[in-house]
C-alpha cells in the first residue's frame, strides 16, 4: 500500500540532510533510476517503501525542482548539423541506421547511427526522443499513424543518408522494437 502525499512529505522531512542531498543530487541530474534505487535502499526494510512508493517520492522531488533539473540536450536534426557530426566520424560512413531504444524516463526513442568501415563501427548522430519529435513535427504530429519518434527519425536519417549517398536502414519503422534486426554489411 502506497503513502499519500502528506505521509511521503513527512517521511522525506525525517531523512538526514545528507541522504536528502544525495537523492536530490540524482534528481537534479535527471537520474530517476538512481534516485528510486537510493530511496528503496534506505526505505524498504524500515518503512516498507517499495519501488512504487519510491517512484512517487522521486516524482515529488522532480515536481519540487521543475525546470532546475539538468535534462539531456535535444539532438539537432537539421541536415547541416547532422552532416557536420558525420564529417567528424572516424572511418568511412557506409550507411545510416535508425534503431529503437527505450527507458523509464523517455519511453521509446530512436538512435540515429552512422555505420562505418575502416575502422568498422558506429557513431551516434542523434537521439530522437518524444520531446524532440513533438518540437520537430509541431502541429503535424496528429496526422501520422506511426510513432512520432519514428516519423522524425526516418525523415532526418533518410535526409542524411541521401546527403552522404549511402543507404538508410530502419528495421522497424512502424512498431517500436529494440530487438529488430540490425543492418548487415
Amino acid at each position: 500500500m502506497g503513502m499519500d502525499k502528506a505521509a511521503r512529505t513527512e517521511w522525506w522531512e525525517s531523512l538526514p540532510a545528507g541522504i536528502r542531498d544525495e537523492i536530490d543530487g540524482h534528481v537534479l541530474r535527471d537520474s530517476l533510476l538512481m534516485a528510486v534505487s537510493t530511496i528503496t535502499d534506505i526505505g524498504l526494510v524500515p518503512h516498507d517503501i517499495g519501488v512504487g512508493t519510491a517512484q512517487l517520492i522521486a516524482n515529488d522531488r522532480y515536481l519540487h525542482y521543475g525546470d532546475r533539473i539538468a535534462r539531456e540536450p535535444e539532438s539537432p536534426l537539421d541536415l547541416e548539423s547532422l552532416a557536420c557530426r558525420a564529417a567528424g566520424c572516424a572511418g568511412l560512413i557506409v550507411a545510416i541506421e535508425a534503431i529503437w531504444d527505450g527507458d523509464t524516463v523517455h519511453d521509446w526513442f530512436v538512435r540515429l547511427l552512422a555505420i562505418t568501415a575502416d575502422p568498422a563501427g558506429e557513431a551516434r548522430m542523434a537521439t530522437v526522443y518524444g520531446s524532440t519529435a513533438r518540437q520537430y513535427l509541431g502541429r503535424q504530429e496528429d496526422r501520422h499513424r506511426r510513432h512520432p519518434v519514428a516519423v522524425v527519425a526516418e525523415r532526418a536519417g533518410r535526409a542524411l543518408a541521401e546527403h552522404l549517398s549511402v543507404p538508410f536502414h530502419f528495421a522497424s519503422p512502424d512498431t517500436p522494437d529494440d530487438e529488430a534486426p540490425r543492418r548487415q554489411p
